[in-house]
């Protein structure tokens, strides 16, 4: 392990030892990252191969560096988010494990970027984004380094929105995997990991009690639908709000109140977004809210709460607790902002369950894999995880668990794959 000569920027390199007992402490709930990594160990299937890695710097994130390193890789790794770093980590990645990191928790905006044209400093030739903040910085102020780039990944449904976007307007110069849509992670990180880290981080900010509270759900994608089902199943008292009516109407017949949010910010006592959008709760909605509303975000992005309309209409603000802003209106109401509107699960609380991320994160190394071995072959675009990383995926997580299940006999398959046989 290299302690001397790696570069990065990091708080403070003497809480390495403390980030490496984290480190280590997320990895026995990663075991399908585990193997991949022994394996990785063994092929070295990236071998050369430069990786910039845009993505929060958590335990679980530090064990997907480590599983890019031993397979080949020189990773540079930024933080995704001003907010989500955990600086013990950032410094055993950089004095103990070699693996260039730039990242320190609360940041300002210009050293965010400056960390991200850092980690581009490595001319790239795999990208791995959340958010699509590196992306973004490679198609427009960092255009140098796109000749390098072969192929890349993204994890989030905000990023996989930025991403589409830019193929459609045909500016994605190469292709990138939309880990984000694989079963195994959206099914289980957005639902799972997003609906418990988020009431983590609000209980953890707050130390409010959920039973018997108006949650307002803004959003009803799969993090909404992980919130929800949390946040009922503490005793509170569901409403989502929705502007697709097909997911609406499963939120209603999940059993749910389904209502516009200018209703909804009447009787809320704690709001939460999840939208993927921006100004989900605005103006007139801080307008009618409840003296003593609660607001936190859980999208990527504090776009989703319309921050300055809060600010402007606020006489004054102040830090009452640890990540939480309480704002006092004219009218002599108060609103609490959480997390500066920023990821409340990683703000105040350490994120998704390592377990979660687990597959989140073999689904990423194998995505990377796969791209070392076929990006000649794709075009610009943006990609599904191929079928059977989704399964391989899956296939490891039941054997970790000790779980078994059935397979198809050769007749079932047939049956299947046959039109001519019926009743």
């Amino acid at each position: 392990m290299t302690t001397q000569t790696t570069t990065g920027d990091i708080r403070d390199a003497a809480l390495a030892g403390e980030g490496v007992l984290r480190i280590e402490w997320a990895a026995r709930e990663m075991p399908v990252v585990a193997q991949i990594r022994h394996r990785f160990a063994d092929e070295k299937p990236l071998e050369g191969l430069r990786v910039a890695a845009c993505l929060h710097v958590t335990a679980e994130t530090a064990n997907l560096a480590l599983a890019l390193k031993d397979g080949g890789a020189e990773v540079a790794l930024c933080a995704s988010n001003p907010l989500s770093t955990q600086d013990d980590v950032a410094a055993a990645l950089v004095a103990e494990y070699g693996i260039p990191t730039y990242a320190v928790n609360g940041e300002d905006n210009d050293t965010y970027y400056a960390h991200i044209n850092a980690a581009l400093d490595a001319r790239p030739n795999i990208t791995l984004d959340d958010g699509a903040d590196l992306v973004a910085t490679l198609h427009t102020t960092r255009a140098d380094v796109l000749p390098d780039v072969l192929a890349g990944c993204e994890e989030t449904t905000t990023g996989v929105i930025r991403l589409r976007s830019l193929a459609e307007s045909g500016k994605l110069e190469y292709p990138i995997i939309a880990v984000n849509d694989a079963d195994t992670k959206h099914f289980f990180d957005n639902r799972y990991g997003t609906g418990q880290s988020t009431l983590d981080g609000i209980t953890r900010a707050t130390n409010m009690l959920w039973a018997g509270k108006n949650a307002v759900i803004c959003g009803y994608g799969w993090c909404g639908r992980g919130v929800a089902l949390r946040a009922r199943g503490m005793g509170a008292h569901t409403i989502v709000t929705e502007v697709d009516p097909v997911r609406a109407l499963e939120a209603a017949m999940d059993g749910h109140q389904v209502m516009p949010m200018a209703e909804a910010s009447r009787i809320g006592d704690v709001f939460i977004t999840l939208t993927g959008g921006m100004t989900a709760v605005g103006a007139e909605h801080f307008r009618s809210m409840k003296n003593g509303a609660i607001i936190a975000n859980s999208g990527h992005f504090n776009v989703e709460i319309d921050i300055d309309a809060l600010e402007a209409m606020a006489s004054t603000k102040r830090r009452v607790r640890p990540f939480v802003d309480e704002y006092s209106l004219d009218d002599g109401r108060l609103v609490y902002l959480l997390g500066e509107g920023r990821l409340i699960n990683l703000a105040a609380a350490e994120g998704h369950p390592s377990a979660v991320m687990d597959m989140s994160f073999a689904n990423q190394a194998l995505s990377v894999e796969h791209l070392a071995l076929n990006h000649q072959s794709l075009e610009a675009g943006v990609y599904p995880v191929p079928k059977d990383i989704d399964q391989e995926v899956g296939r490891l997580k039941l054997l970790s668990m000790g779980v078994s299940i059935d397979s198809l006999t050769p007749q079932q398959k047939r049956y299947l794959e046959s039109w001519e046989l019926g009743t």
